[in-house]
């Protein structure tokens, strides 16, 4: 028996692109920027700037598409400078991320990410998520990026709703992943992984509220530094560790459900995930860390009720949750009778404030 784990390596600061010729010269003297028009128009002079009079050419500067379909990425292929290119370097939030990931992986080049918002933890993980219409394919990339350069100043002066959905998406992640793995026995890179995730709230918890005030000034603190460190890095790392099967549970199944409802497009996945996050602690009976999530998420400005979300039908939406097959690996069967119960608690303590 054999495994094979590729981890990603990552630098953060306000100059960390001047590091850019040293990590990447062993990969190749070429490299094809791939992004979002935004992302794209706020990294192109800095990366210029970084790689002149070095072995690395910049062929060009490409559009990612708009969205991660498999369309985009068979169009990218054809691109001469993509095929030309040594390395791809993957610019933006989390869609062109996955769109350059899964093209690397496809073309067999490395890729290395430069995130210009900390929405999620695509920079330094193997799986994309590819979209088609209201369905989504979970990419499986056979190693995640080489490196991911996170930049803070242009991450700090980023739209402030990405940083407050990426704290939404990376609360998740301890409560998934320990409630999924709970009681299991566990190999050694499940177990690693476990570890990294127990830490992940906590973080969030204690950095998030001020490292939102702290970007709605542009500051770059010490607060917000963590807060996206634990966003990207450590939320990643665990999907790189954990099993798939143990990485999702009822809050992302709360996001893969309202997917297929209408008008969608209004709401950032974490914002979704977020709640989620309270569901899955109400149906696990988790009252007091409800709780204390319930008061950070509002503190944020996160959703609180499943009408924030533009839900109305609940039936609906429980039948959709329940769909999704992640959910057969949670500690015990959730039944629609518990999501119910947990749906009434909810809109009981938006009322009362209290149980």
């Amino acid at each position: 028996m054999s495994q094979q784990v590729y981890l990603p390596s990552y630098s953060i600061g306000e100059n960390v692109y001047e590091n850019i010729p040293k990590i990447c010269a062993d990969y190749g003297k070429s490299a094809v920027v791939i992004g979002g028009k935004i992302s794209l128009n706020e990294v192109k002079e800095k990366l210029i700037t970084a790689t002149m009079n070095t072995e690395i050419k910049l062929l060009d500067f490409i559009w990612y598409g708009g969205n991660a379909t498999r369309e985009n990425i068979e169009r990218l292929k054809e691109i001469d400078a993509v095929k030309q290119a040594d390395m791809i370097f993957a610019v933006g939030g989390g869609k062109s991320m996955d769109t350059s990931k899964a093209l690397g992986d496809i073309l067999d080049k490395p890729v290395f990410t430069f995130p210009t918002i900390a929405s999620n933890c695509a920079p330094v993980t193997a799986l994309c998520i590819l979209y088609k219409d209201d369905k989504i394919e979970f990419y499986n990339a056979k190693k995640p990026a080489i490196h991911c350069f996170i930049q803070t100043e242009i991450i700090g002066r980023a739209p402030i709703k990405y940083l407050r959905a990426g704290i939404g998406d990376a609360l998740s992640k301890q409560y998934e992943v320990c409630f999924n793995t709970r009681a299991r026995v566990l190999n050694h890179t499940n177990s690693l992984g476990v570890q990294i995730a127990k830490d992940c709230s906590e973080r969030l918890l204690h950095y998030g509220k001020k490292a939102i005030d702290d970007a709605q000034k542009h500051i770059v603190s010490e607060d917000l530094m963590q807060t996206v460190l634990t966003i990207i890095i450590n939320t990643g790392l665990v999907s790189v560790l954990v099993d798939s099967n143990y990485n999702s549970s009822l809050a992302h199944s709360l996001y893969l459900a309202r997917i297929k409802l209408s008008d969608c497009e209004k709401y950032m996945h974490g914002e979704i995930v977020s709640l989620g996050v309270l569901l899955l602690l109400l149906v696990d009976k988790q009252f007091k860390e409800f709780k204390r999530v319930y008061a950070f998420n509002e503190s944020l400005d996160l959703s609180l009720t499943l009408a924030n979300l533009g839900i109305k039908d609940t039936n609906q939406l429980i039948d959709l949750i329940l769909q999704d097959k992640y959910l057969c690996f949670s500690p015990y069967i959730i039944t629609k009778e518990k999501l119910e119960e947990a749906i009434s608690s909810l809109i009981n303590f938006n009322k009362a404030k209290s149980f």
